[in-house]
């Protein structure tokens, strides 16, 4: 973790000129030294200057930490470019002096080409990976941890197959590391991917929402047709207003005066008239 380490670097004697113990202690010392020109130390006015002094500085409030100065996204993404360029020099170094695996050179070629892909600035992955610190900590484990400690293993373990003749190579788990190894650099490609086209189809959509009339009860029409599931959406709405619709006419003719039910509940009718006596 980086932080702000400008003031420890600075002479002690300089941090404590700048301290605000030193500040306070000065500003009533300069106030002991005027009581002294009006006449009021007296003969003592040294020691009321360095008392005066001394209580500022004792109740002066203790100096507050530095804040933490963490790298920017950038900043990591390029710190990050660095350690692949150190990942490839160290497994240059390591093809020279032992063969590996066909399969293993294979994975580490697709590997590294993938990781350089996914940290190339003039491709636009950057601003991505800046913009996703999980993704960013997935390629950082990846290129600093995972591929040298793998390549490492087999190394360790090939030196010690070599004492045991006929015992079973470790080529075969070191393809299969490294094959999971460019499994997960995919994905985080493929992730980057979706990620960028769904902020387009945003954009789109935006644009379209912006570009609707801006008619009561019509916002975001032209966007709405375009999400999926608009037209189940829409005939949802139409059944239910429908139904809405009906409900309301039922109960309207049920309340009416000239509809009244049966008594013998078969049904509802027109009343029959009242005739005089």
């Amino acid at each position: 973790m980086a932080t702000s380490d400008r003031a420890d670097r600075r002479p002690s004697v300089l941090r404590y000129l700048e301290s605000r113990k030193n500040l306070t202690g000065c500003a009533l010392g300069l106030a002991g030294l005027g009581l002294y020109a009006v006449g009021a130390a007296g003969a003592y006015w040294p020691v009321v200057v360095a008392g005066l002094y001394g209580a500022g500085a004792l109740l002066a409030p203790p100096e507050r930490p530095a804040s933490p100065d963490f790298p920017a996204p950038g900043e990591q993404v390029e710190a990050l470019r660095a350690d692949l360029g150190t990942l490839e020099e160290y497994l240059s170094g390591v093809r020279s002096r032992d063969r590996l695996p066909d399969e293993a050179e294979r994975l580490l070629d697709d590997l590294t080409a993938l990781l350089s892909a996914l940290l190339d600035p003039e491709r636009g992955a950057g601003e991505a990976l800046a913009a996703d610190g999980e993704t960013l900590h997935r390629l950082t484990r990846v290129i600093r941890q995972d591929t040298p400690e793998s390549v490492d293993a087999y190394l360790r373990t090939r030196w010690w197959s070599r004492l045991t003749p006929g015992g079973q190579g470790p080529d075969e788990e070191l393809g299969r590391q490294l094959g999971l190894l460019v499994e997960e650099a995919s994905k985080v490609a493929a992730e980057l991917r979706d990620a960028e086209a769904w902020r387009q189809r945003a954009l789109t959509r935006y644009y379209e929402d912006r570009a609707a009339p801006n008619e009561p009860g019509a916002v975001g029409l032209v966007g709405l047709a375009g999400s999926p599931g608009a037209a189940g959406s829409t005939e949802t709405a139409g059944l239910a207003g429908a139904a809405g619709l009906a409900g309301a006419a039922g109960v309207a003719g049920a309340a009416s005066p000239e509809t009244r039910k049966a008594p013998d509940g078969a049904g509802a009718g027109p009343a029959p008239e009242e005739r005089a006596p």
